[in-house]
């Protein structure tokens, strides 16, 4: 389930998605490509940690970088609750181990999934307030450094930790740039989504709407359907970035390397060939074509414009609403067999928070999407709906 270190047993105990690069511990992606890989340096989130007295416990499984439904796709193999459905390997560690938080890389939503199925709280916070630096880049205008933790307390608590501007990340936030959103108390629930959902994610979205009424919290239902397009959007735009950034790994200089070549291009080609899975090779491809000559202005650059109208829309929906409430998932577990060519399908209900970098927060079984700087408030609301439990 993951890598242990030194047996770490205290209160401030923080596990590490493998995707956050550690000195004394391997980084793998999750991918044979990268099996045994020692980074020379922590990434920002995890001096930030230790500079705080958080310790770090070990590194969890995670789909092959990132990029799956939930892990599924790791080299390592894929992680299960014990009902034998998928989960995350920071997961299984939150609800089984005494570890605070775990800190996560968000590039398709899979921890967003994870904490839905698991009732745990996971909080994807503004583009450009937590440091990437030190992260493995896949999807570089989107990926976002997150927190799960069993509570909102305690995800409010690390993410305080390790927000804060890093100059060693480019697109991290200057604090003069960061304005706190303030208390939310109008809620938009998207109806767009319904025909996709099965009835355990329903009840658990009719739920929170009840709790959210019965604390004060006005709500009203909205169609939604500006927000569907950009899981096509994201899907483009996340691939062509995947193919750039996995063009670093050709079995040169570190990463796996093939024994079968004689030429450099067959150390390139036979080492992503048996390096890489399924589901990465076709996102390469697809990212690949995606860049092309021909593809580049019909298909990448109308991604971008859609990324654009999606901001816009949830600009219009922010004039009336200080949140939008949507599911994480389609539906309330997932069996291996469910996620079959699902990954690029499954971010339907992700892609929104991912393609705009607005911030998100997935707490019983449902996902809320905020004005830009409203962790907090997210995270208040949860905690506000959660009293008296």
């Amino acid at each position: 389930m993951y890598i242990t270190k030194n047996g770490v047993k205290t209160d401030k105990a923080i596990v590490l998605d493998d995707m956050i690069l550690t000195k004394d511990m391997p980084t793998t992606a999750g991918s044979r490509m990268l099996e045994g890989y020692n980074s020379l340096f922590n990434a920002t989130v995890v001096d930030k940690l230790t500079d705080a007295g958080y310790e770090i416990a070990g590194k969890a499984n995670v789909g092959e970088f990132a990029i799956d439904v939930m892990g599924e796709t790791s080299h390592f193999g894929a992680v299960k609750d014990d009902e034998g459905n998928l989960s995350l390997g920071s997961a299984e560690i939150l609800k089984k181990e005494k570890v605070k938080a775990a800190i996560q890389l968000d590039v398709n939503g899979a921890p967003r999934r994870a904490s839905a199925v698991s009732r745990l709280v996971f909080v994807k916070p503004t583009y450009g307030t937590v440091s990437r630096y030190g992260t493995v880049p896949v999807a570089c205008s989107g990926e976002t450094v997150g927190v799960m933790a069993k509570s909102a307390n305690d995800c409010l608590e690390v993410l305080e930790v390790i927000s804060g501007y890093d100059a060693k990340d480019g697109t991290s936030l200057p604090a003069d740039m960061i304005e706190e959103a303030g208390e939310i108390k109008r809620v938009a629930v998207v109806t767009a989504f319904d025909g996709s959902i099965d009835d355990g994610v329903k009840a658990d979205i009719d739920a929170f709407v009840k709790t959210l009424e019965a604390k004060g919290v006005a709500v009203e239902k909205i169609d939604g359907a500006g927000l569907l397009a950009s899981k096509t959007a994201w899907n483009i735009l996340m691939s062509a970035e995947l193919c750039n950034n996995v063009s670093r790994y050709d079995g040169v200089k570190y990463g796996y390397r093939t024994s079968d070549y004689t030429t450099i291009d067959e150390l390139y080609t036979n080492s992503r060939t048996e390096a890489f899975g399924d589901l990465l090779k076709t996102a390469i491809l697809y990212g690949s074509e995606t860049l092309s000559d021909e593809n580049y202005m019909k298909v990448y650059d109308k991604a971008l414009r859609v990324r654009r109208v999606t901001v816009d829309y949830f600009d219009s929906l922010f004039e009336n609403y200080d949140a939008v409430l949507m599911p994480a998932t389609s539906k309330k577990a997932y069996g291996e067999a469910d996620v079959k060519d699902m990954a690029y399908e499954e971010n339907l209900y992700t892609a929104p928070a991912s393609i705009t970098g607005l911030p998100a927060v997935v707490a019983e079984g449902v996902q809320l999407v905020g004005k830009v700087f409203s962790e907090k408030a997210l995270l208040e609301l949860v905690k506000l709906c959660k009293e008296g439990e």
